[in-house]
This record gives C-alpha cells, sequence and structure tokens, in this order.
C-alpha cells in the first residue's frame, strides 16, 4: 500500500485528536479513528465508534475500516483510578485493538503505544533524572508495563514492529478531555476571575520551585508521525518538548498573560474547591456564550492536583529519540500561551 492508513484509538483525546488532524489534514494521510463520540470539527480523518473492551464489536468495526498500514494506540479507560482494573481494562483494550488491526491489514508495518513518565515512578515520588528509556521499572501494578509487555510478545516473529512512545503532560486542544493541564489552567483561571481571586497557584511550595516538563500534542504528532515511518523499531522513546521549566516562573508569566494578579501560592486542593463551582462555570458560558462543555468535562481537578503537587524534578532524557534522528523542540511557555489564546478563540474559556 502506497498510501499509508492510520488507525488512531483514542481518536478524540488530546494525543489521538491532534495526531488524526495532523496525518490526515498535514501530511495527507487516509486515517481513521476510534472515539466514543463523534468529532465536533472538520477533518478529513474518518472517526468510527467501536467499543474497544468488545472483542468481536471491534473486530468487525476494523474488518469493514482496514486494511490498515500503522496503528497509534492511544486510548485509555481510568477505571475510577483503580490500578488493579486500570491493568486489565486497558491490556485487554490493546489487545482487541491490535489483534483486530492485524487481522484486518496484511501489510500492518507498525504498532505505535503511548505510555508517560509513570512508567518512571513520576506518580509514586521522587526518580532518577533525567530519567532513560531503559531505567528499571517500579513497582507495580501499572498498566503501561502490562501493555508493552503484551505488544513486544505479540509482535515477535511478525513482518510488523512496535514502538513505544513516553511523552508527559501532553497539552493540547481537545474538548471534552479533561486530561489536559493546559484547560485545567485556563478554566482554574476563569473560575478566579470570575469569582474577584487572584490566580494564585494551587499546589505546593515545594512543587513551585521544581523542575518541570510537559508536552506539546503538536510536538507529539509530529514526533509519532517520525516514528511511525523513520525510526528504527522494535524500540522506545522520551519525546517532550525538549525543554525544562519552573512554576514559580512560568505561573507569572501566565497570569500576566491573562492580566491577572498571580497573588502568592495557596495550597488547595482543586478537586474539592472545584466541587462546588459549576453553578459558577454555567454563568461563565452564559456570560460570554462559551461552548456548551459540561463542568465534569472540562478540566480533571483530580489530574491538576497531582500535577501541581509533585514535590519532585520530573524530567525525561530525550536524547535516543534526537539522536535517532527527531530533533524538534518546542518551547513550553510560548505552547501554554498560545494554548489559552486557542482556548479564547474557540469560545471555551473567556
Amino acid at each position: 500500500m502506497s498510501q499509508p492508513h492510520a488507525l488512531v484509538a483514542g481518536g478524540l483525546g488530546v494525543i489521538g485528536r491532534n495526531l488524526a488532524t495532523h496525518l490526515a489534514d498535514e501530511l495527507g494521510w487516509t486515517v481513521t479513528a476510534i472515539s466514543r463520540r463523534s468529532p465536533d470539527f472538520e477533518t478529513s480523518a474518518r472517526y468510527l465508534s467501536a467499543d474497544l473492551e468488545d472483542a468481536a464489536a471491534t473486530g468487525t468495526a476494523l474488518a469493514e475500516a482496514g486494511p490498515f498500514t500503522h496503528v497509534f494506540y492511544a486510548a485509555y479507560q481510568d477505571c475510577g483510578g483503580d490500578a488493579a482494573r486500570q491493568v486489565a481494562v486497558n491490556t485487554a483494550m490493546l489487545k482487541n485493538c491490535v489483534t483486530a488491526a492485524e487481522k484486518a491489514s496484511p501489510g500492518l508495518q507498525r504498532v505505535l503505544l503511548y505510555e508517560g513518565a509513570k512508567y518512571y515512578g513520576a506518580h509514586i515520588g521522587a526518580f532518577p533524572t533525567p530519567a532513560h528509556e531503559d531505567d528499571p521499572r517500579v513497582m507495580p501494578p501499572l498498566f503501561y508495563y502490562d501493555q508493552e509487555d503484551w505488544l513486544t510478545s505479540f509482535a515477535e516473529g511478525k513482518a510488523w514492529d512496535r514502538v513505544v512512545m513516553r511523552p508527559d503532560v501532553v497539552c493540547g486542544f481537545a474538548i471534552g478531555n479533561p486530561m489536559n493541564l493546559a484547560m485545567v489552567i485556563a478554566v482554574y483561571a476563569a473560575i478566579c476571575r470570575e469569582l474577584g481571586l487572584p490566580l494564585r497557584f494551587p499546589g505546593s511550595a515545594e512543587c513551585y520551585g521544581k523542575l518541570a516538563q510537559v508536552t506539546d500534542a503538536a510536538q507529539l504528532a509530529a514526533g509519532s508521525a517520525w516514528a511511525a515511518t523513520e525510526a528504527p523499531g522494535a524500540t522506545e522513546y522520551n519525546l517532550t518538548n525538549g525543554d525544562i521549566f519552573r512554576w514559580n516562573h512560568l505561573w507569572k508569566k501566565i497570569a500576566a498573560h491573562l492580566d491577572m494578579d498571580p497573588g502568592e501560592p495557596m495550597t488547595i486542593s482543586l478537586a474539592e474547591m472545584m466541587a462546588d463551582k459549576g453553578p459558577v462555570w454555567e454563568r461563565i458560558k452564559a456570560k460570554h456564550g462559551l461552548v456548551d462543555v459540561p463542568f465534569d468535562k472540562v478540566a480533571a481537578w483530580g489530574f491538576g492536583d497531582f500535577i501541581f503537587n509533585c514535590d519532585w524534578d520530573v524530567i525525561s532524557s530525550t536524547t535516543r529519540i534526537r539522536q535517532a534522528g527527531f530533533g524538534t523542540v518546542a518551547d513550553s511557555e510560548a505552547m501554554f500561551l498560545r494554548l489559552i489564546n486557542e482556548f479564547k478563540e474557540r469560545k471555551v474559556i473567556p
């Protein structure tokens, strides 16, 4: 097949949406994206609904949609934070997707699996930094390990291979996908402004001064296209923006961009403090004519609490991917300010 045909699982998440549109609308690939919802934007990517937990339904859907040359697996089920259930459900979803895609695709070339810095223990506590792709694993359960082990084993002896991508804190435009730090900050700022409050950093004093990293969804999409077609196979790549920052510097830049007083940091639980702010968000939407995104779908406050209370440096080495040939970098400060502008332009925030 001369024309690449990508299957993107998790097609409306912050990774999948930006990847599908990059491949289809910028690179001219044929793209089939799987999502539980229909897209609310124009794209030449074809979206289909398939329950990846249902092996038979997935098989039927992909048999009709294929054949594919590449699979990009970015689907995820949170399972209420139950780590053991996360392992079972997310590994089964990957198996169902890849097994069906392979069956429908005699010319399958590569499967890309997305993980993250949790692979190195970023969710547990301080870990050796910068983290390298061959660093030892941490104590399971962690569904990344089970997914990677299954995919590695399943790919053995096949005509296709697999590549693992490890971004961290992916930020981009994706309505209805709350696991997006840029959206957490933007909505938190809108609520603070509505209540007449400074834009105080809500995390810990320790985190405020630690080194952090993020990954622009556009950077990840470009790196994924490279990894699918040019990178050596059967390997793993960290992919972040390539820079690092401290919140005590970046937070003030974001506040200035929004013309807000950053005040002094004050540690709060966003999950607790935002629990009753639904009516405030409804008032903001009505006042400014915003897109009707439900409050429980606009921002993942628990995710914000996790990121803003990492009392340790979070840094991944990107040496391997640069030496392999993908040397593109992104400016994290410019990324946050660009995304805030985009959220405003698309009437997601005032």
